[in-house]
């Protein structure tokens, strides 16, 4: 996870992870030529897609809603030096948190404490994520439990408690559907386009809503806190070198389940994004693989939260515009389109280490070109 050495922060985090896509969209150009398909008619069907009409922008961007607070969190467990894989069961559980205040809460609540019910549901389904998470921090910093397997495991674990509590208490007699009832109409919050409607500016109606806001704060949030405050610069020691961070007087067990709280906190919004902006009633699976893809995200990003939104857009439009592809372009399946995004994950993650060492020495020839000719100019 680390970057390369010689390449500036500002290479690591922008021109690296643009370097990477273009590459993945190069080699993937190659494999869509080699199939028959023209690599600029499908990309320009992909980006049509995904940005060409306010209704596209609007998935790309609530799918990217939900990447975001993924990638956020497994983006602060490299940072604190661990490998979260358990984002999917802490989104879960978060959603599972959001799900159950907003039906113990929404029903019995006030006309003037209906305010309180959304914060409360966003506080529960951190609390829930951030409590799934704390397990497998435990297990790695007082018993050695290796955390990679531990959220592994938590996964299925959310997964079928999701389940167990559906079927068995949650969901309504009578009722087919493994869900739960309603919310109440204040445990739901504003579609983007009701909220631009209170602007006067006309959007198209869509799954996105104002939990981008949220999102985007969580970033600044994050950056904030890793960068500018004690907390975070302990947690970024820890995950620098662990040995040096303890002899500094730094308590790194202490830190650890700090770190996967946190991060377990971070995916536990996704409920925000799914359950209190879309469905608006507790579902299975709402997740939908997104604690995987956050992976694919936070490598993407750089592991910093800028990086992150921005790798979270480009996956949103992935998504959208794929789906778009699949449906436009003529034998162009949907097999294809995961193709495409698998080359984007490779090479942002596995490959990007090919790639860096190369970007480092053009990126250092550039500068030692800017350095002569200035003082060819001043001389």
């Amino acid at each position: 996870m680390t970057p390369a050495p010689s390449l500036p922060r500002w290479a690591d985090v922008v021109l690296l992870p643009a370097t990477c896509l273009a590459v993945a969209l190069l080699a993937a150009g190659v494999v869509v030529g080699a199939v028959g398909q023209s690599p600029i008619d499908v990309l320009k069907v992909l980006v049509q897609g995904a940005f060409g009409t306010p209704r596209g922008l609007s998935y790309t961007l609530y799918y990217a809603t939900t990447f975001i607070f993924t990638g956020l969190a497994v983006a602060v467990a490299f940072h604190g030096g661990l490998f979260n894989i358990g984002a999917e069961g802490q989104a879960l559980m978060g959603g599972l948190g959001t799900g159950l205040m907003a039906l113990w809460l929404g029903p019995v609540l006030p006309d003037w404490l209906t305010w309180l019910l959304l914060p409360l549901m966003l506080l529960a389904g951190a609390l829930f994520g951030m409590a799934w998470a704390a397990v497998p921090a435990v297990l790695q910093a007082y018993r050695g439990s290796h955390v990679v397997i531990t959220t592994i495991m938590f996964n299925f674990m959310a997964s079928s408690l999701m389940v167990y509590l559906l079927v068995n208490f949650i969901r309504p007699a009578g009722l087919m559907s493994v869900e739960s009832v309603p919310f109440a109409p204040s445990a739901k919050l504003a579609s983007m386009k009701d909220f631009l409607a209170g602007l006067g500016i006309n959007w198209p109606s869509s799954p996105l809503n104002v939990s981008l806001f949220i999102a985007l704060l969580t970033a600044l949030g994050v950056y904030l806190y890793l960068r500018h405050t004690r907390a975070g610069y302990r947690l970024r020691a820890v995950g620098a070198n662990a040995s040096a961070a303890s002899y500094a007087g730094i308590n790194a067990k202490h830190q650890v389940v700090i770190c996967m709280g946190l991060s377990g906190a971070l995916a536990g919004l996704v409920g925000m994004n799914e359950i209190a902006g879309v469905s608006g009633k507790l579902l299975l699976e709402f997740v939908a693989g997104a604690g995987f893809t956050g992976i694919a995200v936070a490598l993407m990003g750089r592991n910093h939260p800028a990086g992150i939104v921005l790798a979270s857009v480009l996956f949103g439009a992935l998504f959208q515009g794929g789906a778009e592809v699949a449906f436009e372009v003529r034998g162009f399946s949907r097999d294809m389109v995961m193709m495409l995004q698998g080359f984007v994950v490779l090479f942002s993650g596995a490959m990007v280490y090919v790639i860096a060492p190369w970007l480092a020495r053009f990126v250092a020839t550039v500068q030692r070109l800017i350095t002569a000719i200035k003082r060819a100019g001043h001389g």
